[in-house]
């Protein structure tokens, strides 16, 4: 057999072309793990180098020196120190720019401008579908709030015409559910602006200085998206007066209202940024923050009178199927009531048409709403005797 093989070239070198093919098989094959063999090595590499690095920490510019010299104050331990950097970063640097530097106190790179996270997610990424027309009665304080707010901002040129400045702040007050937070969510959807929302109690912070530090932040932030609002609802959690029962508690939130009363009237002009605020306990705040130049504007946010709160029966009941309702009686009983619980009484007044099984609303669904909303009894008999 081996014999007719050798004594037949073309079968011996068709074998050896098999062979061949069998060898480059084998030799890409082995490129290939190669290949990924020193992709992981160098991946390995690289991580080693990352693990051996010692880390940078956080300086802040505080002053430019000639001759490549910077004055530095590292964040945390709040040391001061000057240190040589190269040319090419000296000139990038100006005072209260971030840096990275290592262990021997040198500049590594630039950090570009960075804020809390917890101020990034407050940005209203999509307006709010309440309009001012859904709002009943409050047309004054709509209207002065719209002065204040939406219209320096849609109108500038007005102002520019006239030669008057704008208020710089509105803050609304008044008892809870007269639609506060209702009039800035409007402000919101009318207004072609970046809106901030934010509790007051949003800026009250265990640690030292970490209150301040994010109401710094969320001015810097509302500047870079300017033209912007910035609502703080509940802000008397904030700006209630400053008092001496030497707490640490009370010291934190005294300073985080010192470095709001500095954003809202300091050295640093504000820009296109509005301030909106709304409180139910405006005899809790601080005189500082009541004054002219901070918020411009104090309204009163009242009771809905009999007309308002018909204007907001109507809009919460416009697309309820009503038989044989009589609005005005319902209005009539409901003295006092905020338009939060006007909202309430038709929404339950619903509920018990669909507990029922009915087809439509009646007047006896709404007479048992108010008594439940409003916890009282002798409705009935008033809206029949």
């Amino acid at each position: 057999m081996d014999e007719a093989i050798f004594n037949n070239p073309g079968n011996e070198s068709e074998i050896l072309n098999i062979q061949i093919r069998e060898l480059q098989a084998q030799l890409l094959d082995l490129k290939m793990k190669y290949d990924l063999q020193d992709k992981e090595i160098a991946k390995l590499i690289k991580e080693n180098d990352q693990l051996k690095r010692p880390p940078l920490f956080v300086a802040v510019v505080i002053d430019i020196l000639p001759n490549g010299v910077v004055y530095l104050r590292q964040q945390g331990n709040n040391q001061e120190y000057i240190t040589h950097t190269s040319d090419n970063i000296h000139d990038m640097l100006k005072p209260g720019m971030k840096v990275a530097v290592n262990n021997a106190l040198s500049i590594v790179r630039t950090i570009a401008d960075s804020y809390d996270s917890r101020v990034r997610i407050m940005e209203l990424e999509e307006s709010p579908d309440i309009t001012f027309e859904q709002i009943g009665g409050l047309k004054n304080e709509i209207e002065e709030v719209r002065e204040a707010v939406e219209y320096p901002l849609t109108k500038p040129e007005i102002f520019m015409r006239i030669g008057v400045e704008p208020p710089k702040g509105v803050l609304l007050y008044g008892p809870p559910g007269t639609g506060k937070t209702l009039i800035a969510k409007a402000v919101a959807n009318k207004a072609n602006a970046t809106f901030i929302r934010m509790s007051g109690s949003e800026l009250v912070h265990k640690f030292i200085g970490e209150g301040a530090q994010m109401v710094r932040d969320l001015f810097a932030f509302a500047r870079e998206k300017a033209p912007a609002i910035v609502f703080i609802d509940e802000v008397d959690a904030i700006g209630s007066m400053r008092t001496q029962d030497n707490t640490s508690g009370s010291a934190e939130v005294q300073r985080t209202l010192m470095q709001l009363l500095a954003e809202m009237d300091g050295f640093d002009n504000r820009g296109d940024v509005r301030l909106m605020a709304a409180t139910n306990r405006v005899d809790m705040l601080d005189p500082a923050l009541l004054r002219p130049g901070r918020f411009d504007r104090i309204l009163k946010v009242p009771l809905p009178d009999a007309d308002s709160r018909l204007e907001i029966l109507k809009i919460h009941s416009s697309r309820m199927n009503l038989k044989d309702i009589s609005l005005e009686e319902i209005v009539g009983v409901t003295e006092n009531s905020t338009g939060a619980e006007l909202q309430a009484i038709c929404m339950e007044a619903g509920m018990i048409a669909v507990r029922r099984e009915a087809n439509n609303i009646e007047m006896p669904d709404f007479i048992s709403a108010v008594k439940k909303v409003k916890n009282k009894s002798p409705y009935e008999d008033r809206m029949y005797i």
